[in-house]
């Protein structure tokens, strides 16, 4: 089943174009988007998420058209995202957060506490879900940002630098989480991490400039970094140099 459908797309951030015609099809599994600052992984995330909308094209999510209102809503219900800075009340709790955020998302009343309950244990917050928020540290609250994320079970579950703030046992433990909900559903998570790709990923798809420019297993961009003179100066690991001889090959296209 493809999850996600995106035809033509192009979007703008600040004024400025920031994706350019973009084709996408995502379907169960997780999908890593790689790509340097500014290349454009927020705001397609951002556009996934329903927050942003296209300057062209369409964007189709679990079989809803985005540009209708009613397909907006609907797909909304079936998605979780967590984006980069995510807003909340530093006077309310981990639990009272999430379960603000499934009201929000329309869970029916009797499934809320339930939800909220298995969302926050997922995450590692079982011990923590009576403290403010205001009194957490930053890998707490990125986690708590997770909770929220996956409290409804999406379908669609939209992730913008999650590990950020995690520590080295947090980022294996979110890996799991990952495997777990992407053995059925479609995960995707925009990080600058390429060893979080390699190791929770099926698929990556790369951006530069707005564009995207590789798409394929981890394991088929690595070996992108075994080719060309310069390889070992292009990264420590096989995807590193993968991912770096990428970005080079697609600049010298465009610039040639």
């Amino acid at each position: 089943m493809v999850t996600v459908r995106v035809d033509g797309l192009r979007a703008r951030y600040g004024g400025k174009l920031a994706l350019d015609g973009i084709n996408l099809r995502m379907g169960t599994g997780i999908h890593g988007l790689l790509g340097p600052n500014g290349a454009g992984k927020t705001t397609l995330m951002r556009t996934l998420a329903t927050v942003a909308r296209p300057s062209e094209g369409s964007v189709e999510l679990l079989g809803h058209d985005t540009a209708q209102q009613d397909g907006r809503k609907r797909a909304r219900r079936r998605l979780g995202y967590l984006p980069q800075t995510f807003g909340y009340y530093p006077g309310f709790t981990v639990a009272e957060f999430v379960e603000y955020m499934a009201w929000l998302k329309e869970m029916p009343k009797e499934r809320v506490p339930e939800a909220v309950e298995r969302a926050v244990e997922r995450v590692g917050l079982a011990d923590r879900a009576v403290s403010k928020l205001k009194k957490l540290s930053g890998g707490m609250l990125r986690r708590a940002g997770i909770a929220q994320a996956i409290v409804n079970d999406p379908e669609l579950l939209l992730l913008d630098e999650p590990t950020a703030g995690l520590d080295p046992e947090q980022r294996v433990e979110f890996r799991e989480l990952l495997r777990d909900i992407g053995s059925t559903n479609t995960v995707v998570v925009s990080t600058h991490l390429v060893e979080d790709v390699a190791i929770a990923c099926d698929e990556v798809t790369l951006f530069d400039g707005g564009k995207l420019i590789f798409r394929g297993t981890p394991n088929e961009l690595a070996e992108l970094g075994t080719f060309g003179a310069d390889n070992a100066r292009a990264g420590d690991t096989t995807l590193e140099r993968g991912y770096t001889t990428a970005l080079r090959a697609y600049r010298e296209r465009t610039v040639a």
